[in-house]
């Protein structure tokens, strides 16, 4: 997900560019005050400042894919920007990074990157911790339970055996955003698994405050989640710093973590680069997919919603309604929830560009669920359960009436790391496997080899590749 950081750590002359590709059918737009707009497939939308409300048996494949089409981002003046700031990074260091920190979130750097253990325990509030600790103790049991229990083996003919086994990533990075909002929930889902999976350097990034120092609340999870280092920097320097290693900062060999666009356009452009660094996956603004029946309180489904609309004003909300879902007490419910938010403008922003698509059936929900493939899926249904062998595309997905989004963003124990745009029908958010690689190993004995040998050696021999053929018959004698 995208966090609330806005431009943190990049500050422009110029705004960023955005373009939303929003779901407007046949010139709908949002208006100030409800009205009433004929759509082209037939359909009679209600649009106001809150959502706009599509039919789905009366779209069409062009329309459907306009409703399903994410806010884009422009990427090509992002990376544009992004690019010399990584190049200046790599060539100067942490000299670099302290320029770039001092410019962007005016904060003048004593030291870049210093050792957890060198930082004095932060002291907080009871409660705080006593919240924090509940989700550690969640989040690594998840976790640790995904750990394998021994190593794949398997005797493919005889005398050969085939294996794979597990090893961790040495050195990873974690970037946890600071913006405008404190995230010290994302420092526990990308630095617990870490450590279960025994990555022996753990870097964490994160915006400094004011003063220099990093927020008590990201120190305490850091600290207790068994981070080693804490670069005190964010945005694509932050990013760029432990693709490449500086004086202060390991260099790490893969960088997970939510942020901003300019943080996702850095991770994009180091991938491809002789940094040699592996990402977690693609990232975009964050969202959230509802599927709601008549029964579920008004309250709560429009809760969720605003949950995800408050992130930022680029992320997007679907409520997908089942017959006799009362939509004017949802829209009405909407918008009396926002209004009493403390970041309603940004809410609104991102209810300008989300919809609720009306649906005949579980069959029609889960189809369109499944095309959308959203970053979380809340299924506030009779029967939940019964639900999930039909959704397949979804980073992370709460069942039932009384799973809202948020556990799953603190503290159930899944990770809150996932993929948005769509990507979830490709990818799986941030894991065990995320810290870890796969190794496989083969032994075999000269039985093995000579019931195997003569195979690999046709088969060598077609591909015209005669040392490969050799290294098997001159093994076993043969011509």
């Amino acid at each position: 997900m995208l966090p609330v950081s806005g431009l943190r750590g990049l500050r422009l002359k110029q705004p960023c560019s955005y373009r939303f590709a929003s779901p407007s059918v046949a010139g709908t737009r949002v208006a100030s005050r409800p009205v009433r707009v004929k759509m082209s497939a037939g359909a009679v939308a209600s649009v106001d400042e809150t959502l706009k409300v599509y039919h789905l048996n009366k779209l069409d494949a062009s329309q459907l894919k306009t409703v399903l089409a994410r806010p884009r981002i422009d990427f090509s003046s992002i990376l544009n920007t992004v690019a010399p700031i990584v190049e200046k990074v790599r060539q100067e260091g942490d000299d670099a990074v302290k320029e770039f920190t001092s410019r962007f979130d005016r904060v003048n750097l004593q030291s870049v990157c210093v050792r957890i253990e060198d930082l004095p325990d932060p002291v907080l509030p009871k409660d705080i911790t006593d919240a924090f600790d509940v989700a550690y103790a969640n989040i690594k049991a998840f976790h640790e339970a995904q750990q394998q229990q021994r190593p794949l083996e398997v005797e493919t003919m005889p005398g050969v055996k085939c294996r794979r086994v597990t090893r961790p990533i040495g050195a990873v990075g974690v970037y946890v955003p600071g913006g405008t909002a404190v995230l010290p929930s994302s420092t526990l889902m990308l630095s617990v698994p870490a450590r279960i999976a025994g990555c022996q350097t753990i870097v964490m990034a994160t915006p400094p405050r004011p003063d220099g120092n990093i927020t008590p609340e990201v120190l305490y999870c850091a600290k207790k989640a068994g981070v080693t280092h804490v670069l005190k920097a964010g945005g694509a320097q932050a990013v760029a710093a432990m693709a490449w290693g500086t004086g202060s900062c390991p260099k790490v060999d893969k960088i997970l973590g939510p942020g901003n666009q300019y943080v996702t356009a850095a991770k994009m452009l180091l991938q491809n680069s002789e940094a040699m660094v592996a990402i977690d996956m693609p990232a975009g603004p964050s969202e959230v997919l509802v599927i709601a029946d008549a029964a579920a309180p008004l309250p709560h489904v429009a809760a969720d919603l605003l949950s995800q609309a408050e992130h930022g004003p680029d992320s997007q909300v679907v409520l997908v309604a089942l017959p006799g879902v009362d939509l004017a007490g949802l829209q009405a419910e909407v918008r009396r929830q926002c209004d009493a938010l403390p970041r309603n403008e940004t809410a609104r922003k991102a209810l300008s560009h989300s919809y609720v698509v009306q649906v005949s059936s579980r069959e029609e929900a889960c189809s369109f669920s499944n095309m959308y493939a959203p970053e979380h899926l809340i299924v506030n249904v009779e029967d939940a359960e019964s639900w999930l062998p039909h959704l397949d595309n979804a980073g992370s997905v709460f069942l039932g009436r009384w799973t809202p989004e948020s556990v799953g963003d603190y503290a159930s124990g899944t990770n809150h790391v996932l993929p948005t745009y769509g990507y979830a029908r490709m990818y799986s958010g941030v894991s065990l496997d995320s810290f870890q690689k796969k190794m496989t190993v083969q032994s075999l004995s000269y039985e093995g080899l000579q019931n195997l040998g003569p195979s690999v050696a046709k088969m060598a021999e077609v591909e015209g590749l005669e040392a490969h053929r050799r290294a098997v018959t001159l093994r076993l004698g043969m011509a």
